[in-house]
């Protein structure tokens, strides 16, 4: 749009007019009244009534005033001024601009030759093929179709709304980039940001700083995110938190991707779960990290030098699968779990939790099952076919060994004097009771062979049973740890360095 009509070095020309007159109270004026149309270098003016100043090269129009340019650009407004020697017009009273893909409405509206400039700072409305743009102080760049909004800015089509104090709208392509606090919000999910780039078109957007999707019962943020809202899809880069609030699951890492028509997240790069039970949070960690399912359902999946942290258990394993509908937890190719004293060991190691009390109820050991206790002068061990463990306030209570159990015990007594060392097998079942983590009881269901020695007497190379590993320098002693390597070097990142310092939730 062009308004270079309104020139200080052409004569306005009166086209037409019922009346035109000259009044002393208006000296260098020339009136016209009744259908006034005017025109100056291709653009037109009609009004009811017009004040033309041709030395000043000043218009004062009035009364269903209407200017255009050209075929495209119609401006409709109760009241037109305007200044030829500055180039600046401004229009008031019912504004209303429309062109080939927008429309404008404001009370006030100022208008920049020379920039191609128009503004107002009292409120306006813009309307294009697919939003509804409303501002307190609104410009508009000609040239480059960009509409600039500040304060009160609410951006509405059918499927959303954007609400901001400052963005750049551009008509033609429906893009519009985002600065200072940002929200999108629709019916599936909502969008906050501080900067970012949002295709109101297209639903393909990138935000850049400070910015979070909210999902019904999930959130997540990064350093920059990318989403599709076509596809329900959602990425993140940098300093990555997935928020689980039904589940009290947080989520966190360098990389991301959410699928939310799939309820899967994927993440990865210091990939870190972190689930609040009872005050003590457990800490999980893979190369790859995925949570799928909704939220009745949902299960995490954990792949590659897994390993896990809370205060009482830690443990470590290829693979690891947690279903929180079932409570069963899966610890998958050479499993460790360290519980409080005891290292045991399996083919695959089951935990399952009550549901209800998000307690520790038993365990299952499938497959060479060993249990490994460290006595000042040695080891403890039970060995079986499979094993079973009960726990009572998430400590473990009893472990039954099954087919083909050994066992070699420590005995001390009351002042933890060593009495005795016990080595023991048997074709049946072993059943050990512990207290505070220490060994209470043992029990055969048939008579096992064996002895019971003096510890003088025990063989030096019957000491440890067959297939005995101590793993202990593989165990994670703290929520740091789990992103340490067995060879003691921390995980390496192929993203750039990102901020997973981790907290404990606070339930």
């Amino acid at each position: 749009m062009s308004f270079t009509s309104f020139s200080q070095s052409k004569k306005i020309r009166i086209l037409k007019a019922d009346n035109t007159m000259a009044d002393p109270k208006y000296p260098g004026a020339t009136i016209s009244l009744g259908n006034v149309f005017v025109e100056h270098e291709g653009a037109t003016l009609r009004c009811d009534k017009a004040y033309i100043y041709q030395e000043t090269k000043l218009i004062k129009a009035m009364g269903n005033v209407v200017v255009n340019q050209g075929d495209t650009i119609f401006q409709y407004s109760k009241y037109t001024d305007y200044d030829g020697i500055n180039k600046k017009a401004t229009s008031w009273g019912d504004v209303f601009l429309k062109d080939d893909i927008m429309e404008l409405r404001t009370d006030t509206l100022y208008f920049d030759r020379v920039k191609q400039h128009l503004y107002y700072k009292s409120g306006g409305t813009i309307k294009d093929t697919t939003n509804v743009l409303k501002s307190k102080i609104g410009n508009y760049y000609l040239a480059e179709n960009k509409f600039q909004a500040f304060t009160n800015v609410d951006v509405t089509n059918k499927d959303s709304k954007l609400v901001s104090n400052h963005l750049d709208y551009f008509t033609d392509s429906g893009i519009a980039e985002l600065y200072g606090p940002s929200t999108i919000t629709s019916e599936q999910n909502k969008v906050y940001t501080e900067r970012g780039h949002y295709n109101s078109k297209t639903n393909i957007s990138y935000f850049i700083e400070n910015s979070k999707i909210y999902y019904d019962d999930r959130t997540i943020e990064g350093d920059s995110l990318y989403y599709n809202k076509n596809k329900s899809f959602a990425s993140a880069t940098g300093n990555i938190v997935v928020n689980d609030t039904l589940n009290d699951t947080t989520i966190k890492g360098g990389y991301a991707e959410l699928f939310q028509l799939k309820d899967s997240v994927y993440i990865t790069d210091r990939a870190v779960a972190i689930s609040a039970v009872e005050n003590d949070s457990t800490y999980i960690h893979g190369n790859v990290l995925m949570v799928t399912g909704p939220t009745d359902e949902r299960i995490i999946r954990a792949f590659n030098y897994v390993k896990f942290f809370k205060t009482n258990m830690q443990g470590k394993c290829d693979s690891l699968v947690t279903n929180e509908k079932t409570g069963l937890t899966e610890l998958l190719k050479n499993p460790v779990i360290w519980a409080e004293g005891n290292q045991i060991t399996g083919d695959t190691i089951h935990l399952i939790s009550n549901i209800k009390t998000e307690q520790l109820d038993s365990l299952k050991i499938i497959s060479n099952g060993f249990m490994v206790q460290k006595d000042s002068i040695g080891y403890s061990q039970m060995k079986g076919k499979f094993m079973f463990g009960k726990f009572k306030d998430n400590s473990l209570i009893s472990l039954d060994v099954f087919g083909n159990s050994e066992v070699i015990f420590y005995g001390r007594d009351d002042n933890q004097k060593l009495i005795g060392i016990t080595k023991m097998q048997t074709s049946k079942n072993i059943f050990i009771t512990l207290d505070s983590n220490e060994i209470n009881s043992i029990n055969f269901y048939v008579s096992p062979d064996g002895n019971t020695y003096p510890p003088s007497k025990f063989p030096e190379n019957e000491a440890l049973l067959k297939g005995f590993i101590w793993r202990e320098d593989e165990r994670p002693l703290t929520k740091e740890a789990i992103f340490i390597r067995d060879d003691k070097t921390p995980e390496k990142t192929e993203l750039k360095p990102t901020d997973t310092t981790i907290e404990p939730i606070k339930l």
